[in-house]
């Protein structure tokens, strides 16, 4: 005789009671880029868009996760593949709860944008690529990291030191060296905007 072990999800509340609750789509929208690209500034954007038309948003940015819940994994490909996994299984709780998820990782790879894929369900999973070039990210160099990796004292550094594979079909490509802040934020919120009628 089977029995359910999981018996608590049966009694929860459905993903559709809460989005008929918010009034919105629960999607993920998955930025991936360079460091310095613009995937937080456009993130921050669409979160104060969306808080202005009623719609609730959570970004998960690499700063707020790695302070917290990825505080003890370093940048080893085991450790970079556990924070995507980590990040989108988060990720899938905010989706399923019916709220907009901003995700700004480099996630430099097609197999680590994959396995979020695989965990959130690609329904719900739309890429961005951030594809503002190396050049204009090691110019802005917000956080001085290009530097620092440029002297050896950063080791796998995306860009310089570790590889970035471009996204094979993203729903939107996005160069912030090519167009205003204002544009890039608006074409995020069109894509989510369009995912609810």
């Amino acid at each position: 005789m089977e029995t359910n072990i999981y018996p608590i999800y049966d009694r929860m509340m459905t993903r559709q009671d809460k989005e008929q609750l918010l009034h919105q789509r629960g999607v993920m929208i998955w930025f991936t880029g360079l460091s310095g690209s613009g995937k937080s500034t456009i993130a921050l954007g669409v979160e104060r868009e969306l808080h202005q038309r009623g719609l609730l948003c959570r970004i998960l940015d690499g700063d707020n996760i790695r302070s917290g819940i990825n505080a003890g994994l370093g940048f080893s490909a085991e450790d970079r593949r556990e924070n995507i996994r980590r990040i989108a299984e988060v990720g899938k709780l905010f989706v399923d709860t019916g709220i907009i998820t901003l995700a700004a990782f480099v996630s430099p790879t097609n197999e680590y944008r994959q396995l979020a894929r695989d965990i959130i369900g690609a329904e719900d999973f739309k890429e961005v690529y951030v594809s503002t070039p190396l050049e204009e990210c090691e110019r802005r160099d917000v956080k001085g990291l290009y530097a620092r990796a440029r002297r050896g004292e950063v080791k796998d550094f995306t860009g310089i030191s570790a590889p970035f594979e471009a996204p094979e079909h993203p729903v939107l490509d996005i160069d912030t060296s090519k167009q205003p802040l204002e544009k890039s934020v608006a074409q995020v919120v069109d894509l989510i905007v369009s995912l609810s009628e």
